[in-house]
């Protein structure tokens, strides 16, 4: 296979377990944050979610409001993915550096979904300030812990907001910091 070849498998490989990561990673952290069930986007994840989460929730119970099951499932994948991708490039990885990767990889994933989650929120506040709809009440729920230290340390100056810059300023860097190979972002 060309170079040109496996760029583009690895490519597709990385976005189709990136959004699969992030599907399930939306179903722990809304339920950690104990979002509106009701919403229609949280419907949505919770039934894209639903056969292999549930049918691990039968032996893997929850713990507080932390769904192990579904962080199972999350573990699971990106496990699958660090061994997709070392077997795509020809490679052989020990387990524990398998699992070191994997951790990693799930950290980064974290972050990339926050930064993309505070961002969208942002540009909403912007486009149609104190309008509730389904997407921004989800956002809401999610990201305000983040959000609410980082309004602590700078209020709103002129009645703008700048909390989600400083928050997405300190993942980045936080992403930069991660020593995960460029081969598994």
């Amino acid at each position: 296979m060309g170079a040109n070849a496996s760029n583009a498998m690895l490519f597709l490989v990385t976005t189709l377990f990136d959004l699969a990561l992030w599907v399930f990673l939306l179903r722990v952290i809304l339920q950690w944050v104990r979002a509106d069930f009701y919403n229609p986007i949280s419907q949505l994840i919770w039934k894209a979610t639903r056969y292999p989460t549930d049918w691990l929730r039968r032996f893997v119970p929850s713990a507080g409001n932390l769904n192990l099951a579904a962080g199972l499932v999350v573990a699971a994948l990106t496990l699958a993915y660090v061994y997709t991708v070392v077997g795509l490039l020809g490679f052989s990885v020990t387990t524990l550096s398998a699992l070191w990767f994997a951790a990693l990889k799930l950290l980064v994933v974290v972050v990339n979904l926050y930064t993309f989650t505070i961002f969208v929120q942002a540009i909403l506040s912007w486009l149609g300030p104190g309008v509730n709809n389904p997407a921004s009440n989800i956002l809401w729920s999610m990201n305000e812990p983040l959000l609410r230290p980082a309004r602590r340390v700078l209020s709103p100056l002129s009645g703008l907001d700048l909390s989600p810059l400083i928050v997405i300023l300190l993942l980045q860097v936080l992403n930069r910091l991660l020593p995960l190979p460029g081969i598994f972002r």
